[in-house]
């Protein structure tokens, strides 16, 4: 009678794979198939992803209310991923590259990366007022309680006053001149002398608009002699913002 052969038998050939490995090379086969289809499909997207980084380059217009304001801003001029939604907030940060008054673009993503091109940015800050006066409006009251000595003449037609230290403005000037017609316009700038470094944003103003809103916008003052453009430019580019929807 013949006997059945032992699969563990010297003379028999065993097979290099089992049915358990060849499941198992099957699937990790699979997956790789499946990544590599993957990562082909989104790659654009992944590769735009990269080049924006925390920025947005979408045109996408968001509606946000701040207090009693409704404002519709696009996706790319907002700073913070976590700002870009419809709905109410607390607080918007822009940043617009100057002159242009735009918001990030990956062609001009050189000017929000590298730190020797950011001095050509502006940094908005809108949130609801806390204040009755706007910084032109807080001079007379506040401003010139804490001046320390007699003004001077300072650039581009400003006049310079100096701060009293332990006024809380350590470290700051603050820059004035008349405008017929207009309040006065005032911004506050770190004393350059007093920099390593000349800072991204180192002079900050906020102005007053629509029904309740605090505007305080920051730049470089190395474009301080742009003073009055810089004012006229974002006043205009929240103004527009400002939709006729906001609550009564």
């Amino acid at each position: 009678m013949e006997h059945a052969q032992d699969d563990n038998s010297p003379g028999q050939e065993k097979p290099l794979l089992s049915l358990r490995h060849k499941i198992a090379l099957a699937a990790i086969l699979g997956f790789m198939a499946l990544f590599s289809l993957t990562l082909t499909y989104f790659s654009e997207t992944l590769g735009h992803l990269l080049l924006v980084g925390d920025y947005s380059d979408r045109q996408t217009v968001r509606r946000i209310t701040i207090g009693l304001d409704e404002l519709q801003i696009e996706e790319n001029a907002i700073r913070f991923e976590r700002q870009r939604h419809d709905g109410k907030a607390m607080r918007l940060d822009l940043a617009l590259m100057w002159p242009e008054m735009r918001g990030y673009d990956v062609a001009d993503r050189m000017r929000f990366d590298n730190a020797s091109q950011t001095n050509r940015l502006i940094f908005i800050q809108i949130s609801q007022s806390t204040m009755s006066q706007d910084m032109s409006g807080r001079v007379a009251p506040i401003y010139t309680q804490l001046f320390d000595g007699a003004p001077q003449q300072g650039p581009y037609g400003l006049t310079i006053h100096r701060l009293k230290q332990g006024s809380g403005y350590d470290g700051e000037i603050l820059y004035t001149t008349h405008r017929p017609g207009n309040a006065d316009y005032a911004i506050r700038c770190m004393d350059a002398p007093k920099l390593e470094d000349q800072a991204i944003d180192d002079c900050q103003r906020d102005i007053h608009l629509g029904k309740d809103l605090s505007v305080l916008y920051r730049f470089s003052a190395q474009n301080l002699a742009d003073w009055q453009k810089i004012d006229d430019a974002v006043t205009a580019y929240v103004s527009k913002r400002i939709t006729a929807n906001a609550n009564p």
